[in-house]
């Protein structure tokens, strides 16, 4: 099969290439110092259509197909990680309510979603429970026409900001998911600063003292949330995140060859040593592997081909520890100037590193795509696609 990109994802490249390069590079390295996302920043990527790119044109959205909305993370992820992020997990809550939500549900929030008019979190991980996303410890009981939610969340991204959450509880033993509003009573929302990588991106812990909210804020059927609400927002979150792996190590790649070609050492620029080239072939190569393994997974999705969870899951895995290697070595590249804040290097590996947790840690990648292999291989005919028990790791 040849792979090329229609006129289309090739002007939308172009197009978000050029915004990257000129409204968000400029702050990137100004939000991790600051730990802060302006405002103004957001606002620019919402008259884009960027927080609506998955949503179709009838819901607010701009109808991108699976491969400009991966060439739109690159690029922001190549520009800066933390607003990447937003654009994961907005996208993530837009999508669970595109493809769970009620009529009702639909109407109110994937207009506001798509325009940017709210922003929204993600609230799945909690201070006793990452990977094992299925054993979520927050409660929500019913009483009348409402539900009571108890529990805490921790690192939901942008959600010092975020207008609604879509909340993970256990519902009478059965993982359901709610949407609470950040008004709502008995929900305290706590800043989280100090992070290693993506400092930009807001993160909050939520508190849910009995946060009491109206029953029709239960999205989906009782019980379905993470088997099948976490699990396919986790899957579209993990292929923004894949993308966003590429564009960082096509930062990387990018600030290594310009300081190889301008810095000296022993009389010569530093890209004619023999070592320094094999540190950029390797990068490049892996570069371009990474997206390869992208444009496979979202060709699948584009397609409603169920292998795509798992190759989805491979892109992920092999774009995010390309990403580390390739920031560990343009750090190395650049040598003291590498640890300087003077110089995007430190903040990719930062940034990178981050990448090798969420959305699936590399070690859960590794489960999990080998358990596939096996599966394969004792089933070669049935080409099993991902069992319930590999999807209930993230």
């Amino acid at each position: 099969m040849k792979l090329e990109l229609t006129p289309q994802q090739n002007q939308a490249r172009s197009e978000f290439k050029a915004f990257v390069d000129e409204v968000i590079v400029p702050d990137a390295n100004r939000c991790d110092r600051e730990e802060h996302t302006p405002p103004e920043l957001i606002e620019k990527l919402a008259q884009q259509g960027y927080l609506g790119a998955g949503l179709p044109k009838d819901r607010g959205g701009t109808g991108m197909d699976m491969i400009t909305y991966g060439l739109l993370n690159e690029e922001i992820g190549r520009g800066c990680s933390s607003l990447r992020s937003l654009l994961t997990v907005h996208n993530m809550v837009a999508q669970a309510l595109f493809k769970w939500g009620n009529t009702f549900q639909k109407e109110n929030w994937l207009p506001k979603l798509a325009s940017g008019e709210v922003i929204a979190a993600f609230a799945l991980s909690e201070p006793n429970v990452g990977s094992d996303a299925k054993s979520i410890e927050t409660t929500a009981t019913r009483s009348g026409d409402f539900y009571v939610l108890n529990g805490q969340k921790k690192w939901m991204t942008y959600g010092q900001i975020a207008d609604v959450f879509l909340v993970f509880a256990q519902n009478d033993g059965k993982p359901s998911v709610f949407l609470v509003e950040k008004n709502r009573p008995g929900l305290t929302i706590k800043p989280i600063f100090g992070m290693l990588g993506v400092r930009g991106s807001m993160l909050a812990e939520l508190h849910l003292h009995d946060c009491k909210i109206p029953s029709e804020n239960l999205l989906c059927r009782q019980g379905f949330g993470f088997s099948h609400v976490a699990s396919s927002a986790l899957d579209y979150g993990r292929y923004s995140v894949a993308w966003g792996c590429v564009g960082i190590a096509q930062a990387c790649l990018d600030a290594c060859l310009q300081y190889t070609s301008q810095r000296q050492q022993f009389g010569v620029y530093l890209k004619e040593h023999q070592l320094i080239r094999q540190m950029i072939t390797e990068m490049l190569v892996n570069v371009k592997a990474a997206r390869l393994l992208c444009y496979q997974a979202g060709y699948l999705k584009d397609n409603g081909d169920p292998k795509s969870i798992m190759e989805t899951s491979i892109a992920k895995y092999f774009a995010s520890t390309t990403a580390t290697k390739a920031a560990n070595d343009a750090v190395q590249i650049h040598g003291g100037n590498g640890c300087s804040r003077e110089y995007s290097v430190q903040r990719y590996w930062r940034d990178a590193k981050i990448m090798e947790i969420i959305e699936g840690s590399t070690q859960i990648q590794q489960i999990t795509i080998a358990e596939y292999g096996y599966q394969e291989h004792l089933f070669p005919r049935n080409r099993p696609v991902m069992s319930q028990e590999l999807m209930a790791r993230i």
